[in-house]
């Protein structure tokens, strides 16, 4: 009688810590889910915010960016890193095709790997995840000639095909 007591209460207990380990897994899996969810979310309302930050971009190169336009533009700009947006895509950058997307493509001798030379449009992520390649100019370093070898002295010299 005592063992099948004993018995019963180790399968209930057993059953207990399965329930409680399938439990935890589930709370687990939800609250990624969620975050996930969240994280989507922000993504999609900064990628939708995207053009307004081309167009102040636009307007302090312009110099237009003053006055009270200009403190709630940076304003924008700093709520926005704050939720994780990172711009990216500069003059120098060594160009990456994950993150730039090539617009224009040249030579140059100033450069020692393919770089970009001007951004058209800043790209942004989040999180690690690209929201928006940056669109831009690529020079590639100019592949200098290897130097001829010098003509053999003791050799003739190449024949005439032409019947004069």
């Amino acid at each position: 009688m005592i063992e099948s007591l004993n018995q019963a209460v180790q399968e209930r207990t057993a059953d207990l810590q399965r329930l409680k380990a399938e439990y935890d897994n589930y709370r687990r899996r939800v609250e990624r889910d969620r975050q996930l969810i969240a994280e989507q979310a922000t993504g999609r309302l900064l990628a939708g915010l995207l053009p307004t930050l081309d167009d102040i971009g636009r307007a302090r190169d312009h110099g237009d960016l003053e006055g009270p336009f200009k403190a709630v533009a940076e304003s924008l700009e700093v709520a926005l890193e704050a939720l994780g947006l990172e711009r990216f895509g500069a003059v120098g950058d060594e160009f990456d095709p994950v993150l730039h997307e090539a617009l224009m493509h040249s030579y140059r001798g100033d450069v020692t790997a393919p770089t970009c030379v001007q951004v058209f449009r800043s790209g942004y992520s989040m999180g690690g995840r690209v929201l928006r390649v940056a669109q831009v100019a690529v020079a590639e370093p100019v592949d200098e000639p290897e130097p001829a070898e010098p003509a053999d002295a003791d050799a003739p010299p190449p024949a005439d095909d032409t019947d004069a």
